[in-house]
């Protein structure tokens, strides 16, 4: 086994979050689902923009939020994503190295922007997505670093990136290779909606012991073993329901 770089290696949508203040009649006007996440095109996205109030921009995104959080605790921490080389790119690359994550991706020369995420916040809390995936869309197997997966003595992968078809296969190349060098591979469900479009992919990546260690709510486990109540269905959803709470 080779020696460890990092504790945690995550894997996931490089995107710029640009928040703003709503109330519910702005959703509703825009046809926004309160509370989950769309992804949306580039014409939407720039609509989206020019509708939505004033805003501050973070870089972030699921998985590399989490690894962030991974350096706070004083952990090794890197971690995989696509942005294009511009403005947002940039912003992006310089704001989770300055974090102290490790970030060595290329950046795409050409092709969709930086991905971007426009965040809802209503009254309540509630914070409703709106994904542009853009560069992110594009991550692939070649952009995936054999040696740095099998020095990750944990690989987070996002659920959001199932979505993609090149970052899907991204997905799986870094399991097997972490597999394969004796690392453990952990997956984040992401959001309801997510397990409601993959449920029956997701479940088999659990089947095949592609994943080791599963990340999720109860929103999302109701929809991962469809099931009001976890205490008469069957074993397996109990087993998943009690994952996160023992690893929290």
């Amino acid at each position: 086994m080779s020696s460890l770089r990092y504790d945690v290696l995550g894997f996931g949508n490089a995107i710029v979050d640009v928040i703003a203040r709503a109330d519910d009649a702005f959703l509703a006007k825009q046809q926004m689902r309160k509370g989950g996440m769309s992804l949306i095109d580039e014409a939407r996205a720039q609509a989206i923009y020019d509708a939505m109030g004033p805003a501050v921009e973070i870089s972030g995104g699921s998985a590399a939020n989490t690894i962030v959080g991974v350096a706070g605790f004083g952990a090794k921490a890197g971690f995989v994503g696509k942005v294009k080389n511009d403005t947002l790119g940039n912003t992006f690359a310089h704001d989770i190295r300055a974090a102290g994550v490790a970030f060595d991706t290329p950046p795409a020369a050409d092709g969709p922007s930086t991905a971007r995420c426009y965040i809802m916040v209503t009254p309540d809390g509630e914070r409703t997505m709106n994904t542009y995936l853009g560069a992110a869309q594009d991550l692939n197997p070649a952009d995936i670093d054999d040696a740095q997966i099998a020095a990750s003595r944990i690989v987070y992968l996002e659920g959001y990136l199932w979505d993609p078809k090149n970052a899907k296969e991204a997905f799986v190349k870094a399991a097997g290779i972490a597999h394969s060098a004796g690392r453990q591979v952990a997956l984040t469900l992401s959001d309801s909606f997510c397990v409601d479009r993959y449920r029956d992919e997701f479940l088999d990546l659990m089947r095949k012991g592609t994943v080791d260690l599963v990340f999720a709510n109860e929103a999302e486990l109701h929809s991962l073993y469809p099931t009001s109540d976890f205490s008469v269905s069957s074993p397996a959803a109990r087993r998943a329901a009690w994952w996160p709470r023992r690893m929290a």
